[in-house]
């Protein structure tokens, strides 16, 4: 059996009666060539099949069309609706992805990581690797030896930084005061882990919704799970002991919330009348919870999309040999949607 052989430049030319160097600049879409002579390369090239390589024209532009995105944690629902978007957008505009996943969030030996990326040639880097512990700690030692533009997703705002996030601060306040206004007085809060910058901002906008209405936050009002709902379980029965007397939980995400729902179903407990529930992140699962789950809604596809604009955009600016803008924080606002769950019946 004969193997599939790809069609050569060289073959276009001929069939098409012009040089290769004719060829090459129909290809690369440059404007001395005749329209006629244009129209009947296609033609010849489609005919053929003609594909041409990639690595010849990343040679001769002097760029791999490359993204270099590292990543960790795909097992969770948040980075990989991340990187979906981050697939979807990077193939909408023409780069293909080198795709490096960290053994874990805090893993702080990422010199051997960027050395491969930058000898793949990338023309850019999106780090998409949660905030955790002190998995930043490299940015200050080798960010200035990284000769193309980087963006980071989720992490502290910095001015030196091109970061795009959501304000999961905002978005924890939002749901507590949510609750506040549905007259639940006793709220509790079920964190994510708390080494995650996300959990700490999440818990941070629920303890100032709470002091700003002359409640304490007290510290045995809330309990720690690690997203899955497993740990959700464990947290809200600990929440339950030492502090009996809620009335509403905020759970730092809809995975945590819905082992709420169930324990509470379970126990006894009426939701909303005896207990509302709020959850983070806008699962579509959530709308189908029982009864459905309130929640606050980050669309990290959105996130992911946005993220690829802002690092093609900067390697474009680096192509025209702009003078480097001052990298810009994007922080998109976290919408609540309000469903059966927190809204009890009077």
């Amino acid at each position: 059996m004969n193997g599939f052989k790809r069609p050569t430049i060289k073959q276009v030319a001929k069939a098409a009666g012009v040089s290769t160097q004719t060829v090459s600049r129909v290809i690369n879409d440059r404007p001395d060539v005749a329209a006629e002579t244009r129209q009947r390369i296609h033609q010849v090239i489609e005919e053929l099949g003609y594909q041409p390589s990639a690595l010849a024209r990343s040679l001769i532009q002097q760029r791999s069309t490359t993204l270099g995105v590292v990543t960790a944690g795909l097992k969770y629902l948040g980075p990989s609706r991340t990187l979906n978007g981050i697939t979807s957008m990077a193939e909408q505009l023409g780069y293909a992805l080198l795709l490096k996943e960290l053994p874990h969030f805090d893993t702080e030996d990422i010199k051997p990581l960027l050395q491969t990326l930058l000898a793949r040639h990338v023309d850019g880097i999106v780090w998409a690797v949660p905030q955790v512990g002190e998995n930043r700690r490299w940015v200050d030692d080798w960010l200035i030896e990284v000769p193309v533009p980087i963006v980071f997703l989720t992490m502290e705002n910095r001015p030196d930084l091109a970061i795009v996030s959501y304000d999961n601060y905002l978005g924890g306040k939002m749901a507590t005061e949510h609750l506040l206004q549905q007259g639940y007085k006793r709220i509790g809060h079920i964190s994510g882990p708390l080494d995650w910058w996300e959990s700490r901002q999440r818990k941070a906008g629920w303890q100032a919704a709470l002091a700003a209405a002359g409640i304490e936050p007290l510290e045995t009002y809330c309990a720690e799970g690690n997203w899955s709902s497993a740990s959700g379980e464990t947290a809200f029965r600990q929440l339950l002991s030492q502090y009996p007397d809620l009335d509403a939980v905020f759970a730092g995400n809809d995975q945590m919330a819905l082992s709420v729902v169930q324990i509470s179903c379970r126990n006894g407990i009426s939701i909303p009348s005896q207990l509302g529930v709020v959850g983070f992140d806008g699962l579509p699962e959530a709308a189908y919870f029982w009864p459905p789950l309130t929640t606050v809604v980050q669309d990290q596809y959105r996130l992911g999309c946005t993220v690829v604009e802002e690092i093609v955009q900067a390697i474009e600016n680096t192509r025209r040999d702009e003078v480097p803008k001052k990298p810009r924080t994007i922080v998109f606002t976290p919408e609540l949607v309000v469903r059966e769950s927190s809204v009890p019946i009077h």
